[in-house]
C-alpha cells in the first residue's frame, strides 16, 4: 500500500492534479482504490498490481465502451502524456472522474438488486468488446511456489482447480468480458435520479461470466444473504436460472481459491508488515471458506 506521499507526486507528476482530500475505499481484495477531491472534482483513484497495467487498461476502455452504451461509469482521465495509466514502484495507477452516487451497501436488499442490475446490465454491453490486454481466462498453477507458505493451501488450491477444469469441460458456461473484482463499493446509485452505475471495469479479462457473480455472492455474504443479488443479476445479464444454480457453488469455491492465491503470493513476496496483517486475515477467510467446501481442515 503506497504511502500518501506517493499518492499525491503521482497525481502531480503525472496527471498535474493537486489532491485535496485523500479517502481510501474498501472493498475490492485485487487493487486499491480512493476517493480524491482535486481541482474542484470528485476523482476515484486505483492501484494495481504492476503485471495488472494492461488489464487495468483493458478495464478503463471497457469503461468508456459503457458510457457510450448509456451505463453510468468513472470516465477515464489520461495522463500529460497521453496515457491511461502511470506506472511505480508500487504498481500502476489510473484516474477516473467519478459518476455520481453513493456507493452500494452490499448487505442491503435494494442496493443488491441494484448490484446485480448493473453487473448483469455490464456482462450484456460487453459483449463484442475486444481489447489487447484482456486477459485469457487462465486457471490458478497448484505447483506455484508460493503456496508452500502453508502446509493446507496447495491441497485446498488443487482441489478447487481440479472442480473448476472438470466443469468447464463437462458444463457450457456462458463467457464474456469479466469486470473481476465486482465489490459492491465499486457500484453507485444516484439518489436524484435513481440511476445505478459504477466506478470503473477493474481489471478486466474474459471467462465465465459466473466468475464475477461468485466474487460478488462472496462479497455479499455468501449465497444465504446473496438472494437479492442473484435475482437482480438473472433479471438483467445473460446466464440463465439453470446454469447459475448448477456452476455457482464450484464457481465459489474457485474464487475463495482466487483469494488464497493472491494473499498467498503477496505474503511471499515480502508485503509490508501493516499490509501483512490484513493479507494473513485475508487468507484465513479463503481457508474457513474452502474447507467448508471440501471438508479438509
Amino acid at each position: 500500500m503506497p504511502d500518501d506521499d506517493l499518492l499525491r507526486s503521482t497525481l502531480r507528476d503525472r496527471w498535474h492534479l493537486v489532491a485535496a482530500d485523500i479517502t481510501a475505499l474498501s472493498g475490492g481484495m485485487l487493487s486499491r482504490c480512493w476517493d480524491v477531491t482535486a481541482g474542484g472534482e470528485r476523482l476515484v483513484v486505483r492501484l494495481a498490481d504492476p503485471a495488472a497495467r494492461l488489464p487495468v487498461e483493458a478495464g478503463l476502455a471497457a469503461a468508456e465502451h459503457l458510457r457510450g452504451t448509456g451505463i453510468q461509469a468513472g470516465e477515464p482521465v489520461r495522463t500529460l502524456s497521453g496515457g491511461l495509466t502511470a506506472e511505480t514502484s508500487a504498481g500502476a495507477f489510473a484516474v477516473l472522474r467519478r459518476a455520481p452516487g453513493r456507493t452500494l451497501d452490499g448487505r442491503d436488499p435494494i442496493d443488491q438488486q441494484f448490484w446485480g442490475d448493473r453487473l448483469g446490465a455490464v456482462h450484456r454491453a460487453l459483449q463484442g468488446f475486444h481489447h489487447p490486454g484482456l486477459r485469457r481466462w487462465n486457471l490458478l498453477d497448484p505447483d506455484a511456489p508460493h503456496l508452500a507458505i502453508e502446509p493446507w493451501l496447495r491441497p485446498a488450491v488443487t482441489d478447487a482447480v481440479t472442480a473448476m477444469t472438470r466443469l468447464t469441460v463437462t458444463d457450457r458456461l456462458t463467457y464474456g468480458v469479466l469486470h473481476g473484482d465486482p465489490a459492491p463499493e465499486t457500484f453507485l446509485v444516484d439518489p436524484a435520479t435513481g440511476r445505478a452505475g459504477l466506478l470503473d471495469c477493474g481489471a478486466s479479462g474474459t471467462g465465465p461470466l459466473l466468475y464475477d457473480v461468485a466474487a460478488a455472492v462472496v462479497y455479499a455474504g455468501g449465497t444465504e444473504t446473496a438472494a437479492e443479488l442473484l435475482d437482480g443479476y438473472l433479471a438483467a445479464g445473460p446466464v440463465d436460472e439453470g446454469e447459475l444454480h448448477a456452476a455457482l457453488p464450484v464457481l465459489l469455491r474457485f474464487r475463495w481459491a482466487v483469494l488464497a492465491d493472491w494473499s498467498a503470493r503477496r505474503l511471499a513476496g515480502g508485503e509490508r508488515e501493516g499490509a501483512r496483517e490484513v493479507t494473513r486475515a485475508a487468507l484465513a477467510r479463503a481457508r474457513e471458506a474452502l474447507a467448508e467446501t471440501t471438508g479438509r481442515p
